[in-house]
Protein backbone atom coordinates (compact mmCIF):
# COMPACT_ATOMS: atom_id res chain seq x y z
CA UNK A 1 0.00 0.00 0.00
CA UNK A 2 1.01 3.06 -1.33
CA UNK A 3 -0.30 5.81 1.22
CA UNK A 4 -3.73 6.91 2.61
CA UNK A 5 -5.75 7.74 -0.53
CA UNK A 6 -8.79 9.64 2.31
CA UNK A 7 -10.61 8.92 5.21
CA UNK A 8 -14.68 8.51 5.01
CA UNK A 9 -16.71 10.56 6.94
CA UNK A 10 -20.42 9.36 7.30
CA UNK A 11 -22.70 12.46 7.72
CA UNK A 12 -26.64 12.23 8.17
CA UNK A 13 -26.69 15.95 6.18
CA UNK A 14 -23.79 16.00 3.26
CA UNK A 15 -24.94 19.78 3.01
CA UNK A 16 -24.63 21.19 6.08
CA UNK A 17 -21.79 19.01 6.45
CA UNK A 18 -20.01 20.40 3.54
CA UNK A 19 -20.38 24.14 5.18
CA UNK A 20 -18.84 22.60 8.83
CA UNK A 21 -15.96 20.77 6.71
CA UNK A 22 -15.43 24.01 4.66
CA UNK A 23 -15.36 26.27 8.15
CA UNK A 24 -12.90 23.60 9.55
CA UNK A 25 -10.77 23.03 6.95
CA UNK A 26 -10.54 26.59 5.26
CA UNK A 27 -11.46 25.52 1.66
CA UNK A 28 -14.74 24.37 -0.16
CA UNK A 29 -15.49 20.59 -1.38
CA UNK A 30 -14.02 20.08 -4.62
CA UNK A 31 -16.17 17.32 -6.05
CA UNK A 32 -19.88 15.83 -5.68
CA UNK A 33 -20.30 12.54 -6.57
CA UNK A 34 -23.56 9.97 -6.41
CA UNK A 35 -22.59 6.25 -6.83
CA UNK A 36 -26.14 4.97 -6.96
CA UNK A 37 -24.87 1.44 -7.10
CA UNK A 38 -23.78 2.10 -3.11
CA UNK A 39 -26.71 4.30 -2.52
CA UNK A 40 -24.23 7.22 -1.60
CA UNK A 41 -23.53 10.89 -2.11
CA UNK A 42 -20.08 11.63 -1.80
CA UNK A 43 -18.41 15.27 -1.13
CA UNK A 44 -14.40 15.37 -1.60
CA UNK A 45 -11.91 17.45 0.39
CA UNK A 46 -8.41 18.04 -0.02
CA UNK A 47 -6.36 19.40 2.71
CA UNK A 48 -2.44 19.82 2.56
CA UNK A 49 -1.59 16.49 0.74
CA UNK A 50 -4.78 14.16 2.51
CA UNK A 51 -8.20 13.94 0.89
CA UNK A 52 -11.63 13.73 3.42
CA UNK A 53 -14.63 12.22 1.73
CA UNK A 54 -18.38 12.79 3.37
CA UNK A 55 -20.49 10.08 2.82
CA UNK A 56 -24.66 10.16 2.57
CA UNK A 57 -26.70 7.68 2.30
CA UNK A 58 -29.34 8.03 -0.67
CA UNK A 59 -31.16 5.36 0.00
CA UNK A 60 -32.28 3.74 3.17
CA UNK A 61 -31.00 0.11 3.28
CA UNK A 62 -27.26 1.27 1.53
CA UNK A 63 -23.91 0.53 3.72
CA UNK A 64 -23.80 4.09 4.95
CA UNK A 65 -27.75 4.63 6.42
CA UNK A 66 -26.98 0.91 8.09
CA UNK A 67 -23.55 2.72 9.68
CA UNK A 68 -25.19 5.44 10.56
CA UNK A 69 -27.92 3.98 12.48
CA UNK A 70 -25.76 1.46 14.20
CA UNK A 71 -23.02 3.92 14.90
CA UNK A 72 -23.86 7.48 14.32
CA UNK A 73 -22.06 10.18 12.13
CA UNK A 74 -18.17 9.50 12.05
CA UNK A 75 -15.33 8.04 10.70
CA UNK A 76 -16.48 5.17 8.14
CA UNK A 77 -13.27 4.10 6.27
CA UNK A 78 -9.94 4.35 5.83
CA UNK A 79 -8.68 4.45 2.16
CA UNK A 80 -5.05 3.02 0.66
CA UNK A 81 -3.77 3.64 -2.43
CA UNK A 82 -2.77 0.76 -4.46
CA UNK A 83 -0.85 0.11 -7.70
CA UNK A 84 -2.71 -2.89 -8.58
CA UNK A 85 -5.95 -3.67 -6.63
CA UNK A 86 -6.22 -7.46 -7.90
CA UNK A 87 -2.63 -8.30 -6.80
CA UNK A 88 -3.64 -6.18 -2.94
CA UNK A 89 -6.82 -8.29 -2.93
CA UNK A 90 -5.01 -11.85 -3.35
CA UNK A 91 -2.13 -10.84 -1.21
CA UNK A 92 -4.17 -10.00 1.40
CA UNK A 93 -6.61 -13.24 1.29
CA UNK A 94 -3.52 -15.05 1.34
CA UNK A 95 -2.83 -13.01 4.58
CA UNK A 96 -6.02 -14.07 6.28
CA UNK A 97 -7.88 -11.29 5.83
CA UNK A 98 -11.48 -11.12 4.55
CA UNK A 99 -11.94 -9.55 1.24
CA UNK A 100 -15.56 -7.98 0.85
CA UNK A 101 -15.11 -8.03 -2.46
CA UNK A 102 -13.46 -10.78 -5.00
CA UNK A 103 -12.91 -8.11 -7.39
CA UNK A 104 -13.20 -4.10 -7.32
CA UNK A 105 -15.79 -2.06 -7.92
CA UNK A 106 -15.90 1.00 -9.64
CA UNK A 107 -15.53 3.63 -6.49
CA UNK A 108 -16.06 7.60 -6.50
CA UNK A 109 -13.50 9.62 -7.47
CA UNK A 110 -12.35 7.84 -10.52
CA UNK A 111 -11.13 5.01 -8.73
CA UNK A 112 -11.44 0.84 -8.71
CA UNK A 113 -12.24 0.14 -4.85
CA UNK A 114 -12.54 -3.05 -2.59
CA UNK A 115 -12.88 -3.47 1.14
CA UNK A 116 -11.30 -5.29 3.81
CA UNK A 117 -14.12 -6.40 6.35
CA UNK A 118 -13.51 -4.57 9.67
CA UNK A 119 -13.61 -8.18 12.04
CA UNK A 120 -9.84 -8.78 10.29
CA UNK A 121 -8.55 -5.26 10.56
CA UNK A 122 -9.18 -4.13 14.11
CA UNK A 123 -12.33 -2.88 13.49
CA UNK A 124 -11.66 -0.48 10.96
CA UNK A 125 -13.25 -0.74 7.34
CA UNK A 126 -10.23 -0.71 4.95
CA UNK A 127 -10.83 0.29 1.51
CA UNK A 128 -8.06 -0.13 -1.83
CA UNK A 129 -8.33 2.16 -4.19
CA UNK A 130 -6.33 2.56 -7.57
CA UNK A 131 -6.93 5.18 -10.22
CA UNK A 132 -8.95 3.98 -13.16
CA UNK A 133 -6.56 4.66 -16.46
CA UNK A 134 -8.58 3.37 -19.00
Amino acid sequence: MNKIEHLGIAVKDLEASNELFAKLLGTKHYKIEEVASEGVKTSFFKSGPNKIELLEATQADSPIAKFIEKKGEGVHHVAFAVENIDKEIERLKKEGFTVLNESPKKGADNKWVAFLHPKTTNGVLIELCQEITE
